[in-house]
């Protein structure tokens, strides 16, 4: 197809002098709205006032521009048939065959905290309907909606054979995933404010941050996306300073180890290796809690990536500077500390630019692609305070075993069930994930242990069907337990609790993680 006339409206002025003039050149006649008509002609390119194709002004302070039957149909009309040019020309209705549009800045003025009414104003809604009229009829009108299409677009221009269907067919279906996007973004941001609960569908706003060079394995295609409206402390919202692009297993390790290190206040550190912890550690600084981190499971934390929730000081460059370390996520990097661990020319370096803690987690929704679905859950919360806790067991823990056990359920939350941790003080000693029976998970945090376990406390994510992992605890020196209850045979685990002289207390809620 060729170009004779083209609409042009866009928010976004970024390489339209450059598209129309291209445009111009190949004696297509433009047409467009305020703004950007205002820019053209001062650029001296030549475009007529929609407003004298439809002989009505633009109105409402220029909430209707395009919304006219002389646009739409212009663009609407399907070239081959008879009835419907007829239809058009006895109107005295010209054909529009391209439409050129970028969309009224929404995300930017909600994310600004612009008021609600210049966030109401931002929804455009003549741009959509010209988007969507000339996506419908692609195989006659092409739609321009990214200026990264002007190139390619620009150059079929001139080709001999003008803009084939198969490029008009994939910048049709570019054009309703920005139109699907928009109203999502809007969607979101509406239904969150004012809205509880789930909606009856659910629209996820995102946008490409890039595609990464494979997925878990390299036969697999991957890209990672940005959620606009996210807010708080987030991977997304990094940026990295230094090294290999990342991957797909990198990204969501450096979630995991973010997410936990987002539950604790005092320096701590967070060692991940394939979506589990292998260390955690807080301490008085944060180099301590990296040191204590790491050596709770050293061999497991070859290849790891490493969260601090304080900025990495030249102590803890110089800890982690001799070991395979994938990737490092923190609020920032000393000078010292990055030009040691920028030696290392992989290293992937990220730095969140704002604080890791509990006051700057945002509020998220937890979602599974399944096949043909998807689930989604609210963020689960492992708050629980010393009055939380109910002593089951005719001793009750110490002062000491309770901050501990506190500290243990926090790390339970963020391990693959069934899970089950020992932890001394502010460290874990031994962690064991991901088994089908949570005896063998206790029975694997005791064989991790890099460290005697005697005197540890033991978190459980749910609770116990019997009492075997409470004995095996038992065997491995574990005090004290914490878990959810409610088991039928809550008695019997709390009766062998009794026999080993151990402390027991129920949370009443489950921190499942599968």
């Amino acid at each position: 197809m060729k170009v004779k006339r083209a609409l042009i409206s866009v928010s976004d002025k970024e390489g339209i002098l450059e598209f129309s003039r291209g445009l111009a050149s190949t004696g297509a006649e433009i047409i467009s709205t305020g703004g950007t008509r205002r820019l053209l002609a001062e650029n001296g390119i030549p475009a007529a006032e929609v407003s004298d194709v439809t002989g009505f002004p633009e109105m409402l302070d220029g909430r209707v521009k395009t919304l006219h039957p002389a646009v739409h149909a212009g663009i609407l009309a399907r070239r081959g048939s008879p009835a419907h040019m007829s239809a058009i020309a006895s109107a005295g209705i010209a054909p529009i065959d391209m439409v050129v549009v970028n969309l009224y800045p929404f995300k930017e003025a909600a994310l600004r905290g612009s008021s609600f009414e210049d966030v109401i104003e931002n929804i455009d809604i003549g741009g959509p309907s010209l988007i969507r009229a000339a996506a419908k009829n692609h195989e006659s009108v092409a739609v321009v909606t990214d200026p990264s299409q002007y190139g390619e677009v620009l150059e079929a221009l001139r080709s001999p054979e003008g803009i084939g269907l198969p490029l008009l067919r994939r910048l049709m279906a570019e054009a309703f995933v920005a139109t699907a996007n928009y109203d999502a973004m809007i969607a979101s941001r509406m239904h969150g404010e004012f809205c509880e609960g789930f909606p009856k569908s659910f629209p996820i706003p995102t946008e490409k941050v890039e595609d990464l060079r494979y997925g878990e394995n390299p036969d697999q295609s991957a890209a990672f996306y940005a959620e606009p409206f996210s807010r708080g402390t987030t991977v997304a919202s990094s940026e990295k300073l230094h090294g290999k692009e990342l991957s797909y297993n990198n990204i969501l390790d450096l979630d995991k180890s973010l997410d936990i290190a987002m539950d604790f206040e005092r320096p701590t550190a967070v060692v991940m290796k394939h979506t589990n912890p292998c260390g955690l550690a807080s301490a008085d600084t944060i180099s301590e809690a990296l040191r204590t981190a790491y050596a709770v499971d050293p061999m497991s934390a070859f290849g790891c990536v490493i969260c601090l929730n304080r900025a990495c000081d030249e102590a803890s460059a110089e800890l982690i500077s001799p070991y395979f370390v994938e990737a490092v996520i923190c609020p920032g990097y000393e000078p010292a500390a990055l030009e040691i661990l920028s030696r290392k020319k992989n290293i992937r370096l990220l730095r969140t630019n704002s604080p890791i803690g509990p006051a700057h987690k945002g509020p998220e929704h937890r979602m599974k692609k399944v096949r043909g679905g998807l689930l989604v859950q609210t963020d689960g919360s492992a708050d629980i305070g010393p009055g939380g806790l109910r002593t089951v067991t005719r001793r009750a823990p110490t002062e000491e075993e309770t901050a501990a056990m506190l500290f243990a359920w926090k790390l339970a939350k963020h391990v693959t069930s069934n899970a089950v941790v020992y932890v001394k003080g502010e460290r874990a000693v031994g962690i064991g994930a991901g088994q089908m029976s949570r005896v063998d998970s206790a029975r694997i945090a005791t064989m991790k242990a890099n460290e005697p376990t005697e005197g540890s406390v033991m978190a459980s994510d749910a609770f116990f069907p019997f009492r075997d992992g409470v004995d095996e605890a038992a065997g491995a020196g574990v005090t004290a337990i914490i878990q959810p209850g409610g088991s039928i045979r809550d008695q019997e685990v709390i009766d062998a609790a009794d026999e080993h002289g151990m402390a027991m207390v129920f949370t009443g809620r489950r921190v499942f993680r599968h």
